[in-house]
This record gives C-alpha cells, structure tokens and sequence, in this order.
C-alpha cells in the first residue's frame, strides 16, 4: 500500500520532445477533435429535431454520436493541454477519472455496435416482423442496456487496475492511461487476476464480433437474393461502413490489449492507439450519416430554417 500511495501522478507519453513538434501536435488534434465534435452534434441535432428520424436504426446512431463525443473527449483535450502546456503529467485521481470514462464508452460503444448489426439483420432479413420485433420499449432497452452495460464492466475493470498497487514507476507508455499500459507498473498480487480479467473481456469481445459477422453473412446473403440494384446498393451502403467500423474498432482494441508488453514500440504504441480511440469517432459520422440521404436532408432542412430565421429577423430589425 506504501508503494501505492507513493504515486501522486503518472506521466503520460508525448508526441514529441520538441516544442514545434509539440505545437503541431496541438493543431493537428485540435483539427480531428474538432472534425469529430462538429460531425457528431450535427448527427444528434438532425435526429433529434426530425421525427421522420425518430426510428430505432437513427435513435442508435444518436446514441453512438454521443458516446463518439464522450469517448474522443476523454483522451483528446487533456493531450492537446499537455503539448500546449509542454507537460506530460496527469494525476492519480485524473488517471482513473481518464481510464474509467474511456472503458465506460469504449464498452458502450462495443455493445452499441452489437445491437445495431443485430438491428440490420431484423431489417434485411426479417422485414415482415421488425415492426414488432423493434419495437419502442425494445430498442430504447437495447440503447439503455449498452449504457448500463458500459458503467458495470468500466467501473469492475477500473477498480481492478487501481486496486494494485504500483511499484514500476509513473511512466505510462500511452499519450492516455491505457489500462494496459499501466499494468506494465503494476507489482501487486492482484495484477493475475486483472490480466486474466483483460482476457475474459477480449474473448466476451469476441464472441460478440463472431455474432456480428454472423449476422451479417445472413444479411448479405439475403441482399444477394435481392433483384433491384439500386436496393442492393443501399443495403451494402447501410452495412459495409458499420462492418468496417467495428473490424477497425476490434483488430486494434484487441492488439492493444492481448500484445505482449515487450513486442512493441512506443510509436506503434501511439498509432494504434490513435487508430481506435481517435479515428472512429472522427470517421463515424462520415461513413455512416454524410452519404445518407435522411440525414443530408434533415440537415439542409434544419440549416436552411435557421438561415431563414435569421434573414428574416435582420430584415425585422432593420424595419
């Protein structure tokens, strides 16, 4: 416990030693953060003021946006500070409160993406009976499940990792504290137990990516089956990105977490981190609202009604 108290702060790892370098850094998740910001709120703000949105497929988009936003939050601003701040440190308290949050939507986000494709696959393959299977009282239980879901297992991981006590030094090989990485400091008892823990969650993980690639060879065995081109085209349109997703989402969650702690690099360290807690959050909303054609147009609905409010307004006050 001596050696656990000990520890006041971390040190997180940098991008860079050197100042300009550090200062681009700065600009260049400043411009992802802000990318991933401006996407996700757009996609909350169309769903929520259009109720031709208000199904069950748009109500888990909205609900993926905001744990996009919850989860590049976590880890973005407080690197962006350090490099602005010329600092690498963080404290022990801002360190659970930083690894708890990003296991929290990192779960959510996971469970999210199950319940989704499980979502497309009543749609495509069951069509006749997804009014009754979707319905309202379901698909919000299947949203709060992934939240509630997402709370339990953060809140079990984290108090885990932090009830070791740490006796490898402060130094965490991550720009964020990776639970992985802070395993590497560990020195207690009960580090089997967390790492066997870290292993049952990746296999829980895959089990659920199993059941996703399941689902959708059912899916694109029946989008074969379809005659309409155009039909063809928008199921794939709808599946091939939320596919792509969670294979990104998983193959570098799972490498950051089952690699052993001498076989890799900081810098590879670094890319796959950024790879899956930075680039689905940014990328989310592209591929899977800005070439949808609901979406554009209940934003160019809402974006033309405020341009209109507005000339209008000016055009009162200059009366």
């Amino acid at each position: 416990m001596s050696n656990q108290t000990a520890v006041t702060e971390f040190l997180l790892l940098g991008f860079s030693d050197i100042q300009e370098l550090q200062i681009l850094h700065f600009v260049v998740f400043l411009v992802l953060y802000l990318i991933s910001l401006l996407g996700n709120l757009l996609i909350i703000t169309a769903i929520a003021l259009d109720h031709h949105l208000h199904t069950p497929m748009y109500f888990f988009l909205m609900n993926l946006s905001i744990i996009d936003l919850g989860s590049i939050s976590v880890t973005i601003p407080k690197s962006m500070a350090n490099s602005l701040m010329n600092t690498r440190s963080i404290s022990y308290s801002g360190c659970i409160v930083q690894a708890f949050f990003f296991v929290f939507f990192s779960a959510a986000n996971f469970v999210l993406l199950t319940i989704m494709a499980y979502d497309r696959y009543v749609a495509i393959c069951q069509p006749l009976h997804y009014e009754m299977v979707m319905t309202r009282r379901a698909f919000v239980q299947m949203a709060s499940s992934a939240w509630i879901s997402g709370i339990l297992y953060s809140a079990l991981h984290t108090g885990n990792t932090f009830a070791i006590s740490f006796c490898g030094g402060n130094m965490v090989d991550q720009f964020f504290c990776e639970i992985p990485q802070l395993l590497k400091l560990a020195c207690s008892d009960s580090y089997h137990f967390e790492v066997g823990f870290l292993i049952f969650s990746v296999c829980l993980a895959s089990s659920c990516f199993v059941f996703i690639i399941v689902s959708y060879v059912q899916i694109f065995k029946a989008v074969l089956r379809i005659h309409s081109k155009q039909g063809q085209h928008k199921a794939f349109s709808t599946c091939l990105p939320h596919l792509f997703v969670i294979s990104l989402f998983i193959c570098t969650g799972t490498f950051a977490y089952l690699k052993p702690p001498s076989s890799s690099t900081s810098g590879l360290n670094l890319m796959v981190a950024v790879l899956y807690s930075v680039l689905p959050p940014m990328m989310n909303p592209v591929i899977y609202s800005m070439r949808n054609k609901e979406i554009k147009g209940a934003l160019s609905k809402w974006i033309g009604w405020r341009l209109f409010t507005k000339n209008k307004m000016s055009i009162f006050l200059l009366r």
